[in-house]
């Protein structure tokens, strides 16, 4: 009887151990930008904040450099038909599923990351909504810092733009830079690098931040900021039938990790700009800083063309976010 309890006590053992084994799981999250960029560094804080939320039952793995062959422009379908559970996505790869996701990425729209989270916070509803309405949940999004052109030259005329091939980030950026005159192509940040080796571009819109995590200083010289031309934004989704498969606990768990993350990328804005600038000088990059009123009014010119094309495309709904977030800046 003794051995037979002990057998049972062990089977019980077992299969409790089991059990708690059950509960465990991996996600795996996506991020077609490296482990170094703004957005790298937040995803490896919200692996760790999951992990320690849970006690260690779910892991975040992040996959960098889009190491698992997608990149932004295949995340959203990828995410929705389960086939990744996490991933993090440039908003401009998203236009094409809704285009109120270039709302972030309007040229001069907004010019401080106060009031881009503002902006954010006025558009959330409707992007969740349309995550949502796609098996997906959105968790979190954060920003980039502003953006400029990267070139071997500065970028601070109407005349320097001029036939310029130069790689834009969404159709916000190709329509504001054609109407200044250039050669304006959409390019994935995996095509950026091997676009500017075989000579196909000559100049890249990103942020400074950007221009690091990608080595630009080996193939340009300046960095020139126009006037914090966007603060475009990225979004972390999971799939939604990942998400239901967790526990309540894990699910709370998830969900404080993700705000907690947002917040802390928000906030890293200042200091990323400040580690950033230290950067550029250490190898050598030249900061250019335009005061030049009449470029600054042909790019704001420039900007109310891509705000125009995007009112054509997102019709009432466009309209509404920009009163709301009009009438909440005056507030």
């Amino acid at each position: 009887m003794k051995h037979m309890l002990l057998a049972g006590a062990a089977a019980l053992s077992l299969t409790t151990a089991q059990a708690v084994k059950a509960e465990d799981i991996t996600l795996n999250l996506s991020n077609e930008y490296s482990a170094t960029s703004i957005h790298g560094v937040g995803d490896a804080r919200f692996a760790s904040l999951v992990a320690e939320m849970t006690g260690g039952s779910v892991e975040v793995v992040v996959h960098y450099g889009g190491a698992l062959g997608y990149k932004s422009a295949d995340h959203f379908d990828a995410v929705g038909e389960g086939a990744l559970e996490i991933a993090d996505t440039y908003g401009g790869a998203l236009g094409g599923i809704d285009p109120l996701f270039l709302i972030s990425s309007l040229p001069f729209f907004v010019t401080t990351v106060e009031e881009a989270e503002l902006l954010y916070s006025v558009a959330e509803p409707e992007f969740k909504r349309v995550f949502e309405e796609n098996d997906q949940i959105l968790l979190y999004a954060s920003p980039w810092p502003p953006s400029g052109i990267w070139a071997q030259d500065a970028m601070d005329s109407t005349a320097a733009l001029a036939g310029l091939k130069i790689r834009t980030y969404d159709k916000n950026g190709t329509t504001a830079l054609n109407e200044l005159g250039a050669a304006a192509v959409r390019l994935s940040w995996a095509d950026v690098v091997p676009s500017i080796s075989t000579g196909a571009i000559d100049a890249v819109l990103t942020s400074a931040e950007g221009g690091v995590s990608g080595s630009f200083w080996e193939h340009f010289d300046t960095f020139t900021e126009i006037y914090n031309y966007a603060i475009p934004l990225n979004f972390v989704h999971i799939s939604k039938d990942t998400f239901d498969g967790l526990s309540a606990e894990q699910q709370e768990a998830v969900l404080a990790a993700a705000a907690e993350t947002r917040d802390l990328n928000w906030a890293a804005i200042p200091d990323r700009l400040a580690t950033t600038y230290a950067e550029l000088a250490e190898n050598n990059v030249t900061v250019v800083t335009s005061n030049d009123d009449v470029y600054r009014d042909a790019l704001q010119t420039a900007g109310d063309a891509a705000l125009k094309d995007w009112l054509d495309s997102t019709g009432e709904r466009g309209q509404a976010l920009i009163d709301a977030f009009n009438a909440a800046k005056a507030q």
